[in-house]
């Protein structure tokens, strides 16, 4: 057989896999059988007024850490959570306490080179095991981009953007570690999970 051939016949072979996928999927959706009843509403949300997060969501309302800035700038670090996979997400929000639009600042990606190929980003971020004397720092998937929020740019007067970072997990009995972001204080924070 030609290489042409066995080309063809492997995309055909994929495009055939993803259409049955599409069309189970599909069946699986449908209504099926007439059965057009409102799904049962009693189990389904809490009916208390309060709007606290759920544990599922791992945030908690006063930060785990504050950290200090240029211009008014205020990383506030939410939750810290182990996750299975064998590393950490970092939650949190910046904040600009100024009275005017500040711009974050482009050393907070740090200065490796495969991660200032990627823009604008926590990329220099680490964590810090001072019990196992190690840093961790910021993942990357296989194209090099840092696992951060990226595209930060401006920071409008008082407004508040959402952040994560994730880390390589230090060992399950390193529950504190300390947080470090260039031109920025360092924070303690708690590692939950």
């Amino acid at each position: 057989m030609s290489i042409r051939f066995t080309a063809k016949i492997r995309r055909g072979t994929v495009a055939f896999a993803v259409a049955a996928g599409l069309a189970a999927g599909m069946a699986g959706c449908g209504g099926g059988g007439g059965d057009d009843k409102k799904p049962d509403t009693q189990a389904s949300a809490s009916k208390s007024s309060g709007s606290e997060p759920s544990a599922q969501e791992g945030q908690s309302e006063t930060p785990l850490a504050e950290l200090r800035g240029p211009n008014g700038l205020l990383l506030q670090i939410t939750s810290a959570q182990r996750d299975a996979g064998g590393f950490v997400t970092v939650n949190g929000q910046f904040k600009n306490d100024g009275s005017q639009s500040a711009v974050i600042p482009s050393e907070l990606r740090g200065d490796e080179t495969e991660i200032l190929k990627h823009g604008t980003s926590l990329g220099g971020a680490t964590l810090v095991d001072s019990q196992g004397k190690k840093r961790y720092y910021v993942l990357r998937d296989t194209e090099g981009r840092p696992l951060t929020t990226t595209g930060l740019t401006t920071i409008e007067a008082g407004q508040t953007i959402p952040v994560f970072m994730q880390f390589p997990s230090p060992p399950t009995n390193v529950t504190d570690v300390t947080l470090q972001l260039p031109t920025f204080s360092s924070g303690t924070i708690k590692i939950s999970g």
